[in-house]
């Protein structure tokens, strides 16, 4: 199923004879051990050698060598340099803070800074409200981690963690123009997670939870939100919900079902699987079956936290118990958020006629998509080379920009499904069809859709 990509991407720099046959020897090398060739530039051209970069895509450090290795067999052929193309963005960080006014002279550094600036100082002092004005504040989010949940790697610590958390930063600018700034904090407790927020707040107008792991992320979450007057919003929990729940609306209306006739069987109740249970309960499903490791999930079951104790009394209303296969008899919808390879085609085949199947584990899903087409009207998954990706960046940055435009103090579920339906409806019955029920995350409409449909749920919440 993985095919290579550009995650694996390399540049091999080589020296090899001036002869008619060198570009065709070089990138039968390439294709010979299954890499993707995507460039091939020669850098240098001499009497009887030629210097030439090749770019490939492989599908993982130990292809990229074997790429490598089948380039440096070829008679006459030496290996120079070869360049991993992501460590190569990643050299220096890939963020930066840059002046949004000229410094010039005397003149310009006496109003942004002293005197000038102690009077800007004094007028906050007086009116507290006037940061938002005044200051960064207004469009400035923290992307905060403890590193403890970082993509599917584990706990690898705040340090091992900041490459992603600048990854966030960057799609935030990109996508919505927030400025956002990697906030990684080298503690696990949740009193001292919470007590630094707390601390930082002033800085910011909303907090981008990030990594963190369940359940310690959903006492975080909640404590922060009591206790601070600008929005906190975990992307791993509500990002990832407001986009199931906005590919799900299009794909029962592919497969011409309503939600509250179905049964949706959810694998995974961590963060983003308790996130989706709650925000799909909004819309009145049918059932939701959910199961973890342990199996189905339902009251009688034992040794539930309280998370799965919630789940557990707002899910499975006919109290079934068994594995996650069992669940699946009967089923529409299958929502996976867990780990790969947990079931097959046979499992499939047992859920209703025109199922729908979300294998949202990444990179490798609970089942091979390829399996799942062979009898689900709909798939989708979490990576780039299959359609119909669910990723988050559909809604994170639309989401934040809703809510600093808007000066928002908290963040709501009415919001989180107005940023779901605004997605939805990107994808208009001209686009809409099994390959396609969400929106590219390069399409420049949806972050304004979501950001408008986010301030207007704010402006609802104050007015009623």
């Amino acid at each position: 199923m993985p095919v290579p990509g550009p995650g694996y991407s390399i540049t091999v720099r080589v020296e090899a004879p001036a002869s008619t046959t060198a570009a065709g020897d070089l990138t039968t090398a390439v294709g010979r051990v299954g890499g993707v060739l995507t460039a091939f530039d020669v850098v240098e051209s001499h009497a009887d050698t030629i210097v030439i970069d090749i770019s490939a895509n492989a599908l993982s450090e130990n292809h990229a060598q074997d790429i490598t290795a089948a380039l440096d067999s070829l008679p006459g052929v030496r290996v120079r340099k070869v360049s991993d193309r992501t460590f190569l963005i990643h050299l220096g960080g890939k963020i930066e803070v840059s002046p949004k006014v000229a410094l010039r002279n005397r003149d310009d550094l006496s109003r942004a800074y002293t005197p000038g600036v102690a009077r800007v100082c004094q007028a906050i002092a007086a009116n507290p409200e006037d940061a938002r004005r005044l200051t960064i504040k207004r469009n400035t989010v923290a992307v905060l981690t403890d590193g403890s949940a970082v993509l599917g790697l584990g706990n690898i610590g705040p340090a091992a963690a900041l490459p992603v958390m600048e990854g966030k930063a960057a799609l935030f600018k990109k996508f919505a123009d927030v400025d956002a700034w990697p906030v990684c904090l080298d503690t696990q407790d949740t009193e001292e997670i919470i007590m630094i927020a707390k601390a930082l707040a002033p800085v910011y107008a909303g907090i981008n939870l990030e990594d963190i792991a369940a359940p310690r992320c959903f006492e975080i979450e909640k404590r922060l939100r009591e206790q601070l007057d600008i929005p906190v919003f975990h992307d791993d929990q509500h990002g990832t919900a407001i986009v199931v729940v906005a590919a799900l609306r299009n794909a029962l209306r592919v497969v011409g079902k309503n939600i509250e006739d179905c049964k949706i069987v959810v694998s995974g109740v961590g963060a983003a699987g308790s996130a989706i249970i709650r925000l799909l309960l909004r819309k009145n499903p049918g059932d939701i079956v959910a199961a973890d490791i342990d199996g189905i999930v339902y009251p009688e079951r034992g040794n539930l936290d309280d998370n799965l104790t919630w789940i557990a009394e707002h899910t499975n209303k006919d109290g079934k118990s068994g594995t996650l296969h069992d669940a699946l008899v009967g089923a529409d919808v299958f929502v996976g958020v867990s780990a790969p390879n947990l079931f097959g085609a046979e499992q499939v085949a047992t859920m209703n006629d025109d199922a729908v199947v979300f294998a949202l584990a990444n990179p490798d899903p609970e089942i091979d998509p390829l399996e799942a087409q062979k009898h689900a009207a709909v798939v989708a998954t979490g990576r780039s080379d299959f359609p119909n990706q669910i990723n988050n960046v559909l809604a994170f940055p639309g989401v934040f920009r809703g809510l600093l435009d808007a000066a928002a103090h908290n963040i709501d579920d009415n919001m989180l499904l107005a940023a779901s339906d605004a997605i939805a409806d990107v994808v208009d019955n001209g686009k809409l069809n099994a390959s396609f029920i969400v929106p590219s995350v390069f399409d420049s409409a949806v972050a304004p859709a979501v950001a408008e449909a986010v301030r207007n749920a704010v402006r609802a919440e104050r007015a009623g």
